[in-house]
Parts: structure tokens; sequence; C-alpha cells
């Protein structure tokens, strides 16, 4: 099945989900972050086919999120390792791991728990503010326009309410908030 190509969507999700939007990428990364890095190993612990994980992973290599690193010089032999850009999908991983214990868990709990090494203690991923460190919820955000925010295919309506929520920002004074 052919997809169409988000790459050129104004709109930083749709660019993401361009690469990350089938389960097996995901599942790769998550492999590999997780320390399972050579072909063999991601196929027979993914169980998927040859083909599928050597395109998904010549995608990932290509796209810069992963690197292929030699571990064997004879017979050659290299794995995958993920790069900066690779390793900071792990928080993304991580939130949606997160989002899937809570709506899709087994009665049984989670398949897996995260334990935060610096304090010892288990946790659950939570995206927050970079500055205030609260929650980041939908109920208390508001998205603006950016500089690179346009309206085009996938943001024909979105782009003019972002647009419009900019106005009425710039609109208040600094004592309405």
């Amino acid at each position: 099945m052919t997809r169409t190509s988000l790459s050129g969507v104004a709109c930083s999700i749709a660019r993401a989900t361009d690469l990350f939007g089938d389960a097996w990428t995901a599942l790769i990364m998550r492999d590999v972050l997780l320390g399972i890095r050579r072909f063999e190993e991601l196929a027979e612990d993914l169980g998927l086919s040859r083909k599928t994980l050597a395109a998904r992973l010549a995608r990932l290599v290509e796209e810069g999120v992963l690197a292929r690193e030699r571990y064997q010089a004879s017979p050659p032999r290299e794995e995958y390792v993920a790069t900066e850009k690779g390793r900071e999908l792990y928080p993304v991983l991580l939130a949606l791991m997160a989002w899937g214990d809570k709506w899709y868990g087994a009665p049984a709990g989670p398949p897996a728990l995260i334990r935060h090494d610096a304090c010892g203690h288990l946790t659950t991923p939570v995206v927050s503010c970079d500055t205030c460190r609260e929650p980041l919820t939908v109920a208390d955000t508001t998205q603006l326009p950016g500089p690179g925010g346009q309206v085009g295919p996938g943001t024909r309506l979105l782009g003019p309410l972002i647009a419009a929520r900019g106005e009425d920002d710039h609109e208040r004074t600094p004592e309405q908030g």
C-alpha cells in the first residue's frame, strides 16, 4: 500500500509521523534504544520480514536517526546505533508507552516499568513545561502561530485556526494574560 508523503505539510507532527507513522519503525527504535542493535536480533525480536526490516532500517539511517557501526572486521558486520536525533525519540516513546499502559494495559499491569536511575524511583513519563515544570495538557495550553506555519495540505483548516489564536493573543494586553 502506498502512503501519501506528509513531509511537505507545515506541521511538525505530520513531518515526524511521515517517518514514524507505522508501528514497526517505533518498535525498531524501542529495540535499538534498549540495546537490540543487530539485524538478526531485531528480526528475531520483532518477527517481521527481513525485507520490511531492511527498508525501515535504511530509512532510519538515511534520515540520520540511526547510524551503522562496525562491530566485527572479518567478516564485516555492523550494528545499528541511535544518533543524537534518534536518542531524542526516547521521551516520545516513553510518553506513548505511558498512554498505552493507561488506555490499553493488560489486567496484570504494564509489560515494562521505568526506573529513573538518578533517584532510583519507578516513574511515569510526563510532558511538562520547560519553564515551570508543570504537566502540559490540552486544557492548559494554546498553540500559537510559529514562523514556519502556513496554510496548505494538512493544515487547510488548522492553519487559519492557529493564526486567529495568534491574532487574539496579540490583542491582549500583558495584564490580561
